[in-house]
């Protein structure tokens, strides 16, 4: 209720006070429809201009800022200074995978042998029993451990067999890491290859003469087809330009 409508109520210039709240409420529920109303439709146009966006395109681009591509040449956005980072972040992260696989194999190999030690006992086990069961048919106690022993020698047969599983998986993930080096490799010829295009193309734009030694070039030559020539602060401008 506003306030005019607060002092028309007690001068008495309001007599119908249900209708009065009535009115309160409907304008409350359009006011609130209305709320509703406008956040569905900034709920869509976000939604529509995430469906524009292009997952193939570099974080951050966009239509507005493609004048700004490519990044400034500065040490995080250098390829070859990328790619050496690349290399040696993989090659230690490598060496490291490789030292905790080397420990687990060795881990399994004494693991396996004291099986082996433990299935030799168990063995042993099995041929006392079975000859105290055969002896002496009538000892409950013997045959109650000759299937006591029995059942574990199996499994102790079975771990072992887990055992000698999980190491050939190992070798094969050693041997799939293998695949890690290639690819650290062929990197490494592609930052070699860039090397030399750059040493050959600085070469190639190589001059005689030194920068500060040479004559300033013309901004105007009898022919040109226009006479707007640029100034010193054009050019620093536009320099700036490829700067940023």
């Amino acid at each position: 209720m506003t306030q005019e409508e607060l002092d028309a109520l007690m001068s008495g210039d309001i007599d119908d006070i249900d209708g009065l709240e009535d009115e309160v409420v409907e304008e409350e529920s359009t006011a609130s429809s209305e709320q509703e109303a406008a956040a569905l439709e900034i709920a869509d146009s976000v939604a529509k201009k995430e469906q524009e966006i292009d997952p193939d395109e570099p974080a951050g681009y966009s239509e507005d800022t493609a004048h700004h591509w490519p990044l400034p040449a500065t040490d995080e956005n250098k390829m070859v200074h990328q790619l050496d980072d690349v290399t040696k972040e993989s090659e230690e992260k490598a060496s490291e995978i490789f030292d905790i696989i080397e420990n687990i194999s060795n881990n399994l190999m004494e693991k396996e042998e004291e099986a082996q030690t433990t299935i030799d006992t168990l063995t042993a086990n099995v041929e006392l029993f079975t000859t105290l069961s055969q002896k002496f048919p009538d000892v409950e106690a013997f045959k109650t451990s000759l299937t006591q022993n029995e059942e574990a020698l199996v499994a102790a047969n079975t771990i072992i067999e887990t055992m000698q599983n999980s190491g050939d998986e190992i070798m094969s993930v050693m041997d799939i890491m293998q695949y890690q080096d290639i690819h650290r490799q062929k990197i490494e010829r592609v930052i070699n290859v860039m090397r030399a295009l750059s040493k050959y193309m600085n070469t190639l734009f190589e001059g005689r003469i030194d920068d500060e030694k040479r004559v300033s070039s013309a901004q105007h030559i009898a022919g040109d087809t226009h006479n707007d020539v640029a100034s010193d602060d054009d050019i620093e401008a536009l320099l700036a330009q490829f700067g940023n």
